[in-house]
């Protein structure tokens, strides 16, 4: 997988998994390991987006 640098010497994965527009808590649970069984180890989120329970679940 691609990384890339951040200004502070961190890497991280330079493709992630967004979960914009997924409003349901079960849906947004399968979905994010899903991802991460597929490889996925950046996984894009806001608190905008109102599922943090369900990625972090």
């Amino acid at each position: 997988m691609e990384r890339m640098t951040l200004y502070n010497g961190v890497q991280m994965p330079a493709e992630g998994f967004g979960v914009f527009q997924v409003p349901d808590a079960t849906v947004c649970r399968q979905a994010v390991l899903d991802a991460i069984r597929t490889g996925y180890r950046l996984i894009d989120t806001a608190a905008l987006y109102m599922n943090e329970e369900a990625v972090g679940g």
